[in-house]
C-alpha cells in the first residue's frame, strides 16, 4: 500500500519552525489501528488523516472530507496545527480549487480558508472559570515553581488548565523557563488536566512590541511535553484574552523553541477565526 504524506511546518512560514505536523491523504479506507501506528511512526506531535466522505470524492475538486488527528500515543478530539497543515495539503500541493474546505471531525465541523498569505481556520470558542489554587497547587508548583501566579482557569470543555504569569514577567522569562512537563502526570491529582497552558501579557513596548500575549502549551497526558505552536490551546487562550484586553482582534506568539504567530479574530457567532502561515517542508509516500 502507497498512502502520499507530507510534514508542513504550521504557524510559520520558515521552514524547521512552527509546529510540525504530518498529513496523509486517504484514497480508501484504512484500518482502524494503522491511524495509530503511522502516526507512532512520524512521531510529531500529530499526524492528520485527510480522508474522503464520498466515493465520488476528489482532494482536488471536493470541498467537505474527513479529518482526524493522532498523536504517537493516541487520538485528540481538536488540533489546530494540524487542520492547517491539511488545509494546506490540499490548497497548495493538490491546488483544491474551493475557496472554503470543510473538515468532519471530533469537533465537528472545522473550516478553513484562504486570505492572501494566511490560512484561516473557523475553530470552537472555549470558554474559561476561575479556578480554586488548593485543587492544583502541586501542578501549578511543578510547572513554575515559585513564580507569581496572577490569574488561574480552567476550561471544562478542553479539559485545559490556564495559568496567567505576573505581568511584571517579561517575554524571555516565559522562554527560558525549564519545564519538567513529566512531573506533571503525577503532580495532578484531580484527574480532570489534560493540558496546562502558561501564559503571559504582551509587552507595548521594546524588541517585542505587537503581541497582545504569549503562551506556552504543555501536554504529557497526551505524549506531548512540550507542544511547538497550538491552535487549540488558543481556542481557549482567545476567549480569555479577549476578556482581559477587550480586544477581539489579537496576535499572538507561542513562544516555544521554534515559536509561531497566530492571528486571532473573535466572530460574532461564538467562534474565533485562527489565522497563520505554512511551509511545506517533504512530500512522499509511505509504503507497507
Amino acid at each position: 500500500m502507497q498512502i502520499p504524506i507530507f510534514t508542513v511546518d504550521a504557524f510559520t512560514n520558515r521552514p524547521f519552525s512552527g509546529n510540525p505536523a504530518a498529513v496523509c491523504l486517504l484514497e480508501n479506507d484504512l484500518d482502524e489501528d494503522l491511524h495509530q501506528k503511522i502516526a507512532t511512526e512520524m512521531n510529531l506531535s500529530e499526524t492528520a488523516f485527510i480522508r474522503k466522505l464520498h466515493p465520488g470524492d476528489d482532494f482536488t475538486k471536493s470541498s467537505c472530507f474527513g479529518l482526524r488527528w493522532f498523536t504517537p500515543a493516541n487520538e485528540v478530539p481538536l488540533c489546530g496545527h494540524a487542520t492547517l497543515a491539511a488545509a494546506a495539503v490540499l490548497f497548495h500541493i493538490q491546488k483544491n480549487t474551493n475557496s472554503v474546505l470543510t473538515f468532519v471531525t471530533l469537533s465537528g465541523e472545522l473550516k478553513a480558508r484562504q486570505v492572501e498569505d494566511h490560512i484561516v481556520l473557523d475553530l470552537p470558542l472555549y470558554l474559561t472559570y476561575p479556578q480554586v489554587l488548593q485543587e492544583v497547587q502541586e501542578l501549578i508548583k511543578a510547572a513554575v515553581g515559585d513564580m507569581i501566579v496572577q490569574d488561574l482557569r480552567y476550561s471544562p470543555d478542553t479539559k485545559k488548565l490556564l495559568v496567567r504569569l505576573s505581568d511584571a514577567y517579561e517575554r524571555s522569562v516565559l522562554e527560558e523557563l525549564q519545564v519538567s512537563a513529566q512531573r506533571f502526570l503525577s503532580a495532578e491529582k484531580t484527574g480532570k488536566v489534560k493540558g496546562l497552558i502558561l501564559t503571559l501579557k504582551g509587552n507595548s513596548s521594546g524588541k517585542h512590541k505587537g503581541h497582545d500575549f504569549y503562551s506556552r502549551y504543555f501536554a504529557p497526558w497526551y505524549g506531548l511535553l512540550e507542544d511547538p505552536v497550538t491552535g487549540s490551546a488558543h481556542s481557549v487562550l482567545s476567549s480569555y484574552w479577549s476578556e482581559q484586553l477587550g480586544k477581539k482582534e489579537m496576535l499572538a506568539f507561542q513562544c516555544s523553541r521554534r515559536g509561531g504567530e497566530l492571528k486571532i479574530s473573535l466572530r460574532n457567532d461564538g467562534r474565533v477565526d485562527i489565522a497563520g502561515q505554512i511551509a511545506v517542508v517533504l512530500k512522499g509516500n509511505l509504503t507497507f
